[in-house]
């Protein structure tokens, strides 16, 4: 591996452009390629062989394509697939999980809302890290449906205002006083979610944690790119459509089968 060469950025469509972001504005002179896998979402319902077989897919893609580190952006990847990656392949991996950690410290109220998908929820990953805080009442919630609205470019579609309602709501009543978003496609509904969450609810989410671990990571193991500019790259497997809209047509985005 050399400095030069590019990050690679996988998930499961479009919602991992939230971690881009974050790693891109924290280290803007690095390359980025970003594989959007949306022929394949929601990942959260499939079964962990199958989360398994798409990330090593990914992962196999991007390794091609000259990566020097490789960037999970997905919840449900992470907490089902990072150790069976992390074994295979001789590259650095950084994983995403849900920020329990820091919503269960800070919680005056000990009780927080984590909105997740199915697949994040069951893994084992996430069961070893909420049993580090069992003082903590931690409501959970599988975002049934959200994903798949994301990814069709509804975000402000009334389906979506009454799935949001009917997940929030019983956590409100439940007095979290930290919300924690689970999967990397719910950052893009935070302005929705604002509308119901009392002031007092902070809502969580992993992207900075995720940029600097990989600022941390390339420092500590390959070095920073030295060159000054680099354009992002951007993969669909599906229409690009939505994935142009969600980066508000700053970037081309090519669609090509994988």
């Amino acid at each position: 591996m050399n400095n030069n060469q590019p990050i690679g950025i996988f998930d499961s469509g479009i919602g991992g452009t939230s971690i881009w972001r974050e790693i891109h504005h924290l280290l803007p002179n690095e390359k980025t390629i970003y594989l959007a896998d949306s022929k394949n979402a929601p990942y959260g319902q499939k079964s962990k062989e199958e989360i398994i077989a798409l990330s090593m897919k990914n992962t196999d893609l991007l390794l091609e394509m000259g990566c020097k580190l490789i960037v999970v952006a997905c919840n449900t990847a992470t907490t089902n697939a990072i150790k069976e990656l992390r074994t295979k392949y001789n590259v650095p991996f950084i994983g995403i999980e849900p920020a329990i950690k820091p919503a269960a410290t800070n919680s005056k109220t000990q009780t927080i809302g984590i909105l997740a998908t199915q697949g994040t929820l069951i893994s084992e990953l996430f069961y070893n890290t909420t049993q580090k805080f069992q003082n903590t009442k931690i409501i959970e919630q599988v975002g049934h449906g959200l994903v798949q609205l994301i990814e069709n470019g509804e975000i402000n579609s009334l389906e979506m205002t009454q799935l949001l309602h009917s997940y929030l709501q019983p956590m409100i009543e439940a007095n979290i006083d930290y919300l924690v978003l689970g999967c990397s496609h719910y950052p893009y509904l935070i302005p929705q979610i604002r509308k119901f969450l009392p002031a007092n609810i902070q809502i969580i989410d992993s992207g900075e944690a995720v940029a600097r671990q990989t600022k941390n990571i390339l420092k500590d193991k390959i070095g920073l790119s030295s060159k000054e500019t680099n354009t992002p790259v951007f993969y669909t497997n599906t229409n690009p459509t939505v994935l142009k809209e969600i980066l508000e047509n700053k970037y081309e985005v090519e669609q090509r089968d994988f």
